[in-house]
């Protein structure tokens, strides 16, 4: 059985808050990670565009929420879905009071945006346990609703040995692994989202 496939994804709106986002009437993947994880890259594998998601030079730079409607086909039919790319955290170059207001934004709208389905955390796999990564996993998961999915996804798996591979997948079963530079494992983001979304199974037999 055939996968869901991207047929279609464009840039709607950056905002600064849940205040000025757009109207929540779509099912959102959002995208949340460090600064320097792949976040642009891997939305942009994911929708194979070259240059929908703009990433920036300096870590921490971005400091909006980014929107973008995507739409699927799969069993001959439309399926439409929005990713959501929210600031990365981590290695933010601004103020302490700016970083102050951004952070809380950011959390506000992580807790309160009804239309979000499924998180996917961007991890980068060379350092599996950074205390970040895990304080923001933590965190969320006190508050995530039972309609919502949470994903660990490991980038740079390429950068990884064999066995470091293999430890990775002991420690962290239900995650998945890609690579943004050799453009593999982006199925296995899409088939996830798409079947907690929709409910379709019919490709995991």
């Amino acid at each position: 059985m055939a996968i869901p496939r991207v047929v279609e994804a464009n840039f709607i709106k950056s905002a600064q808050s849940l205040a000025d986002s757009v109207d929540d009437t779509i099912s959102e993947v959002v995208f949340l990670g460090r600064s320097n994880v792949g976040k642009s890259s891997t939305i942009n594998g994911l929708t194979s565009r070259k240059n929908l998601a703009k990433s920036s030079s300096t870590p921490g730079k971005t400091q909006l929420i980014n929107f973008f409607d995507v739409r699927y086909v799969y069993d001959e039919k439309d399926w439409n879905i929005r990713f959501v790319d929210l600031p990365g955290f981590g290695y933010a170059k601004v103020s302490k009071e700016l970083k102050e207001v951004w952070q809380k934004n950011l959390v506000n709208f992580i807790k309160h945006r009804v239309s979000i389905r499924v998180f996917v955390h961007l991890r980068d796999a060379r350092h599996p346990n950074a205390q970040i990564d895990r304080d923001v996993e933590e965190y969320i998961k006190k508050f995530i609703r039972g309609d919502q999915l949470y994903i660990n996804v490991f980038t740079k798996i390429d950068k990884l040995k064999m066995k470091e591979k293999r430890a990775l997948k002991r420690k962290f079963p239900d995650s998945i692994t890609i690579s943004n530079s050799k453009r593999i494992g982006y199925e296995h983001i899409h088939k996830r989202a798409f079947e907690h979304i929709f409910g379709v199974k019919e490709w995991l037999n």
